[in-house]
């Protein structure tokens, strides 16, 4: 014989101290509660006015160098170090909690062009105009000690930038052709070249170690496998591609900044058309980083702001802008994922927040439940009309706005081109070019 009995458990319903909130229990019948999307609607609008209230994503802004700062670096194993160089050869190491400079270092003559850190962080990798690649401790020299690098290289090109390798000890340097050298070596492993301009940047995969992106001011993103001794492939975009960024998360994607505007992320197995167009800045586009998750990345532009692209989405959901900030020239998202930095023409360095109603400091636990909730229900209702056009409104300068109109006019009159050449033409004479294959010009294997 079976009898069913009401079974409950005291957690549930009984207070820890006369202090706490009496515990309802609650009865998730819909039939009970008739009111309850209408009430839901009005929590996630208000949750929504709410976050736009408190979006002050500016946190702060290092200022110490003298020129222009050209590039970044990340420290791997402290999230409170950041590295970052000047068009006046300066080096400085920052430390993000204190928000102050603790270590400045003359590198180079000329701009410093290029940096990054060693995989352990013991040590980090400059290169600049005075065709030279030098390696520096990472820790300050001792009372007495000299200033000096560990190693110098003196090349015979100008070196572009540079990048290391996540787990062994080499490193690869870009200028007339890509260099892979090993650090107790003063000559090249080897040499990898495809066509003959200038190559602005070079990018070793995270994931999949071995592999090497570079793009090139003949317009190519040219991808290399380090276990071979020539190119694998390369795509032909429409114009110049700044840099790029690998996909932390996702082996064999990559998003590339392009002069036309616009970001590309590609799968470097089907080259033939990009997975995604990124399309809202108004003015060519210098450097992107991925966020540790892989889902989100971040770029610079000419145009004097810094935008934050979902990687599945072709439009931001975040664009940061100052009146003082000038063209953003570096951008580096964060190891933890909380925070952004910028570097721009008038040298400074700004620190954002990645999500900017985000509450910085420690959380209570009724605070972190109530944040909890209304972010389901913001994106429960997220398609709404009203909804929608409150979360997605964000002030521009009126530079921007005006380009962006412009643009749209341009798009426009386009789209109105083609379709009365298309409708005059003899049918199947025109076909349809989808807006990702547009921009690819070829695919050289």
């Amino acid at each position: 014989m079976r009898v069913k009995v009401l079974s409950r458990n005291p957690d549930d319903y009984v207070r820890e101290t006369k202090l706490d909130l009496q515990r309802v229990p609650r009865n998730y019948d819909p039939a009970l509660h008739p009111f309850e999307v209408p009430r839901e609607y009005t929590r996630a609008l208000n949750a929504t006015k709410l976050e736009r209230v408190f979006a002050k994503p500016f946190l702060s802004s290092l200022d110490g160098h003298r020129d222009g700062v050209n590039c970044m670096a990340k420290h791997p194993k402290s999230l409170s170090t950041v590295l970052s160089g000047a068009c006046d050869g300066e080096v400085k190491i920052w430390n993000l909690t204190k928000r102050q400079c603790i270590r400045t270092i003359q590198a180079h003559e000329g701009f410093v062009r290029g940096m990054c850190a060693r995989f352990c962080g013991t040590s980090f990798f400059t290169v600049g105009d005075d065709k030279t690649v030098k390696q520096w401790k990472m820790e300050s020299p001792g009372y007495g000690e000299e200033e000096e690098p560990i190693h110098t290289i003196l090349g015979k090109t100008v070196y572009t930038g540079i990048d290391h390798h996540w787990k062994e000890a080499v490193f690869a340097t870009c200028g007339h052709q890509v260099d892979i050298w090993d650090e107790q070596r003063t000559s090249p492993m080897c040499s990898l070249t495809w066509g003959f301009d200038s190559i602005s940047s070079v990018k070793f995969n995270p994931i999949e170690t071995y592999l090497l992106g570079s793009c090139a001011s003949d317009r190519n993103i040219v991808l290399y496998d380090m276990r071979k001794s020539t190119p694998l492939k390369k795509v032909i975009l429409n114009m110049r591609t700044n840099t790029l960024c690998w996909n932390p998360m996702e082996a064999f994607v990559f998003t590339a900044a392009n002069e036309d505007y616009n970001l590309y992320t590609f799968d470097m197995r089907f080259l033939e058309s990009p997975v995604m167009v990124h399309m809202d800045h108004v003015s060519a586009v210098l450097d992107v980083d991925y966020s540790p998750t892989g889902k989100e990345f971040v770029s610079a532009s000419f145009d004097k702001s810094v935008r934050i692209f979902p990687v599945d989405k072709g439009h931001s959901r975040e664009v940061y802008h100052t009146k003082r900030m000038q063209h953003v020239i570096t951008v580096k998202w964060t190891s933890d994922n909380k925070y952004i930095l910028c570097g721009s023409d008038e040298m400074n360095i700004r620190l954002w927040k990645a999500n900017a109603s985000e509450k910085l400091g420690v959380l209570a636990p009724r605070e972190k439940a109530a944040m909890n909730y209304n972010q389901k229900l913001k994106e429960k209702f997220q398609h709404h009309p009203k909804i929608r056009r409150i979360a997605q409104h964000r002030h521009l300068p009126k530079s921007i706005y005006c380009q962006v109109k412009e643009q749209r006019i341009m798009r426009e009159a386009r789209r109105r081109k083609e379709l009365n050449r298309r409708k005059h033409s003899k049918p199947g004479s025109m076909p349809f070019v989808s807006e990702r294959k547009k921009h690819v010009v070829a695919v050289v294997k």
